[in-house]
């Protein structure tokens, strides 16, 4: 919960400490994702700590693929809940499922990591082929380091078919 006693910020030093535009906050507005707390005298938007922790919020979700659109039918379902635990609830499940999207993603990322590794480890192998060396050679290389080893799928796929001596 906010402290009454915070100091207040106008929109201009909130964009500053958020790393947004001014535009993009009067954009998160419109969207009914953040709400100033206040207007001053001048009638310019007043903003306090929790601000800050919402535009946090929305860049995390922003992260996690989420578009504004998308974070602003999430809040809209989270302002419908009935009470306190469902709201809670809802937000629970809501993060237990993009965890789990996240840890699949990050399986797929690391077997990728593994094969771009195996074949960067294989293309160093690469720079012992004589420049006359045909490309079709390429992928299928059994000079140097290459001997007895298979090239990885990510540098054998790259070979140009050849054609088949029966057409």
């Amino acid at each position: 919960m906010s402290d009454p006693a915070q100091t207040l910020m106008r929109i201009g030093v909130l964009a500053d400490k958020a790393g947004r535009t001014q535009r993009t906050l009067h954009f998160y507005e419109e969207l009914g994702l953040l709400t100033p707390v206040g207007r001053t005298k001048g009638g310019f938007r007043l903003y306090d700590q929790d601000s800050l922790l919402r535009i946090h919020w929305i860049s995390r979700l922003q992260d996690m693929g989420f578009s504004l659109p998308d974070i602003q039918e999430f809040l809209e379902q989270l302002r419908s809940a009935q009470s306190a635990p469902a709201m809670m609830q809802s937000l629970e499940d809501f993060y237990a499922s993009k965890r789990d999207e996240t840890r699949t993603q990050l399986e797929r990322l690391q077997s990728l990591d593994r094969e771009l590794a195996s074949a960067l480890n294989y293309l160093a192998g690469c720079q012992t082929c004589a420049p006359a060396t045909e490309k079709s050679a390429c992928g299928s290389c059994e000079e140097g380091e290459h001997a007895e080893v298979e090239a990885p799928a990510l540098v054998a796929a790259v070979r140009e078919p050849q054609p088949h001596p029966d057409t």
